[in-house]
């Protein structure tokens, strides 16, 4: 079934823990917090092995403009700081912390003083607030627009469109209240012409919170979508909410919109009210060899096997392949020793017989990867550039419009690994662009040398 308003897939929901009340995990034996759990610089240790940490303690520097910092998720003694595996398979240097079992709450951290724009900003980016919804882009600068003027709309994306994730949903419902003050200190600081709170139409219980605790804000309204995916990539949430589009290689704030996610903002709120930074996460644990699917809220740091073990552990087929995040766009992760990071939202354990992916066939022009695509492109004619090494073919195609989401290789009878071959095409021409940047800036060098002399 295919709608052309909304283009998209339809997968199983699977929602399974939607109505689940958090359970919270013990305090972890030790916890592995890597300085890279968000997009731009890692951040900078800013203790050392035998120090005695608190918890909320800062141990992570920001380590540039966009950076963010990070904190202790327990208290107790730092044992080692280490290149470890990350989920994205490349190293990054971790904090191991092993605990006292105290939670001893850090003496320095205190309720901030918010007055003015840059207040507001300051709290954001001490908060530890990232891109919770997979992305990890650091709250603070992603708000900090220059045309802050031409700033019409504030989307808070709860859709949440991924099959299993219901972790925002959660935030919607028993947390509405940091979700209320987040948005109030949006309006207040940022004033916007408008804030949406974006929300499938499968989420009933959000709604109607979300609909009971903004009924008296004319700025703020909760815009009820269609099930789909991928309802909540940021560019289709715009699109679909506003009407506009984002060109390649603008940002949201050039068509005048902002897109943050409904945990983030009850993340810095929550900062806000009390002091408390990002040190735990909410993060639905399920799939189909999980014993008791439960929404668990655990420290950052926490090794992924404890989590699963207080659902309940395995059934007796057991997990073939480990997802951190949903389904459509989440890793597969090489070990239980892996921690929850800021952006963890998700745990999934699938057996053997889920895993199973038949080989490729020949395109056979069914034309239903053209039909879901929500960026309107052509996966099958960017395959093909990509096998030839057409770098102009890939332009002409607009490689790097593509959200990844993953849509075109769900639906395709013949099992082509589109969205794999959009990716590495990105990143062939990415490196493409900075061999021609390296050459211009040789010659430049040279014919600078040659005026010289």
């Amino acid at each position: 079934m295919f709608k052309w308003k909304y283009r998209g897939i339809y997968p199983p929901h699977n929602k399974n823990t939607q109505c689940s009340v958090v359970r919270r995990l013990p305090t972890p034996f030790e916890v592995h917090i890597p300085m890279q759990m968000h997009s731009g610089k890692a951040a900078v240790p800013a203790v050392k092995p035998g120090d005695k940490v608190m918890m909320g303690q800062l141990i992570g520097e920001m380590g540039g403009v966009v950076s963010s910092p990070i904190h202790s998720s327990v208290s107790g003694t730092v044992k080692r700081i280490n290149d470890r595996d990350s989920v994205t398979g490349q190293k990054a240097v971790s904090i191991t912390i092993e605990s006292d079992d105290q939670q001893t709450l850090c003496p320095d951290i205190k309720k901030p003083s918010v007055r003015s724009l840059q207040d507001f900003y300051d709290a954001v980016r001490d908060s530890g607030a990232v891109g919770l919804g997979g992305a990890g882009y650091p709250a603070a600068p992603k708000l900090a627009i220059k045309n802050l003027d031409e700033l019409d709309y504030i989307l808070i994306n709860g859709a949440e469109c991924e099959p299993y994730v219901t972790a925002d949903t959660n935030t919607m419902v028993a947390d509405a209240l940091h979700v209320y003050v987040g948005v109030k200190l949006l309006l207040e600081f940022m004033r916007p012409k408008k804030i949406c709170i974006c929300i499938e139409d499968n989420k009933v219980e959000a709604i109607k919170v979300m609909q009971e605790t903004f009924a008296y804000d004319d700025n703020v309204d909760v815009c009820v979508l269609p099930t789909m995916y991928p309802q909540g990539e940021r560019k289709v949430l715009v699109h679909n909410i506003t009407g506009r589009i984002v060109p390649a290689g603008a940002r949201l704030a050039d068509v005048g919109v902002i897109v943050t996610n409904v945990t983030t903002i009850a993340v810095f709120a929550r900062y806000i009210r009390n002091g408390l930074p990002l040190i735990k996460k909410v993060v639905t644990v399920d799939g189909p060899v999980v014993g008791n699917p439960s929404n668990v809220l655990a420290p950052i740091g926490t090794p992924i096997r404890e989590l699963f073990d207080f659902c309940g552990g395995f059934t007796t087929e057991g997990p073939r392949k480990i997802i951190m995040g949903g389904p459509m766009m989440g890793y597969a992760v090489p070990s239980l020793d892996m921690p929850v990071v800021k952006t963890t939202n998700c745990l999934l354990a699938y057996p053997e017989s889920s895993t199973f992916h038949p080989p490729a066939t020949a395109c056979i022009k069914c034309g239903r990867c053209l039909s879901v695509c929500p960026m309107r492109l052509m996966p099958p004619n960017i395959e093909t550039a990509f096998s030839q090494s057409n770098l102009d073919a890939l332009n002409h195609y607009n490689v790097n419009m593509c959200v990844e989401c993953g849509s075109c290789a769900y639906i395709c009878p013949s099992k082509r690994p589109l969205v794999q071959a959009i990716q590495l095409s990105k990143e062939r021409l990415w490196l493409f662009k900075q061999e021609q940047k390296a050459a211009e800036e040789a010659r430049a060098a040279a014919d600078t040398k040659g005026v010289n002399r």
